[in-house]
Parts: C-alpha cells; structure tokens; sequence
C-alpha cells in the first residue's frame, strides 16, 4: 500500500508533510502555556526534538524502509534547524558547529527518551523532562503523560498510517485537563 502512496507523489514530499505534522505539535500552545516548555528558541527546539523523536521511535520499530524514512525525516529537521539559525544571524561559520553541538544534543534526547519509555520508568521520564525543561521532576506528570500517550499512540499505527495520519500527536490540552483536575 505505501508504494501505492509513495508512486503518487514523491517520497521527499511525504517526509516534508510528516515532518510539518510533526513540527506543529510542537508548536501547541498548551505545551508551552501549560506544560512546562518555555517560549524561548531553546524551549522550541526541545518540543521539536521531543516530538521527532518519538515518530523515530516508532520508525526504528517498523520494518524497512521505515527505517530510510527515520533517518530523510531527521534530516529535514536539520535541515530546517540550518535555515533557522541562519535567518537568526547565526554566522556561515558559526552554522556547522552549532549544528553539529544540536545533532549531539538531540541524539542523546532521542536515546535517554526511547531509553525511558521503553523501560517504563515514569519516574526516570520525568526526570528527562525536568532536565532540559527546568523545575522538579513532579511538575512535570502532566507532560509525561502526554509523551506516554504520544508513545502509545504512535506504537499502534503502522508505516503507512504514520505518514498519513494527519494529526500524529494528541491535542497536548487534553493532559492538563485531565491531570489538573
């Protein structure tokens, strides 16, 4: 069924729409509004990073070329990172190293998190979290359970389902309601 889809338009373009789905879940408000992401440059590229790495979670899982797929998609997350710190001012020279300092900073994220939700240990997800985000781990339930259901959600779909689906993430408000409560 996917060389149905991918024959109907090009395999670059299908990468393109999931990483777009994928970059505006990270952009809910409610992630940063409620749980726990700051709005700085350095908050969005933790929900970035966070949110890509579970869909390569998910890739790794699948069989090939799921795996091809993982990688093309970090890849346009790369290279959309160039483009951005290049339309910050980043100098041409400063751009590689910078990239190279995020390429091992999201590596280690996508690691501990499948690392962490493979095992899982809530309590060691929380503790990622309140790393790079900041407060006690205990603040932080609200978005574990958001990452949790994320995880889940995306285990259950297929190679096929996951590049067509067109909200791959739940809505990130529906975790404060409910852990608010």
């Amino acid at each position: 069924m996917i060389l149905s889809f991918l024959r109907r338009r090009r395999p670059s373009d299908v990468i393109e729409d999931l990483y777009q789905r994928v970059a505006g879940a990270a952009r809910q408000p409610a992630l940063y509004l409620e749980l726990g992401f700051p709005d700085t440059a350095e908050g969005r590229f933790e929900a970035l990073a966070l949110h890509v790495a579970l869909i390569v979670r998910r890739l790794k899982a699948l069989p090939d070329p799921a795996s091809d797929a993982a990688q093309d998609l970090v890849d346009v997350m790369f290279r959309e990172l160039d483009r951005a710190l290049r339309e910050l001012g980043t100098s041409d020279l400063a751009v590689p190293k910078r990239m190279k300092a995020l390429a091992g900073v999201f590596n280690d994220r996508m690691r501990r998190y499948a690392a962490a939700l493979e095992a899982d240990d809530e309590p060691e997800l929380r503790r990622l979290l309140a790393l790079r985000l900041g407060e006690p781990a205990e603040r932080h339930a609200a978005l574990a359970a958001y990452v949790r259901a994320s995880a889940h959600h995306l285990d259950s779909l297929n190679f096929d389902s996951l590049l067509q689906q067109s909200a791959p993430f739940p809505p990130a408000a529906r975790f404060v309601e409910r852990t608010s409560k």
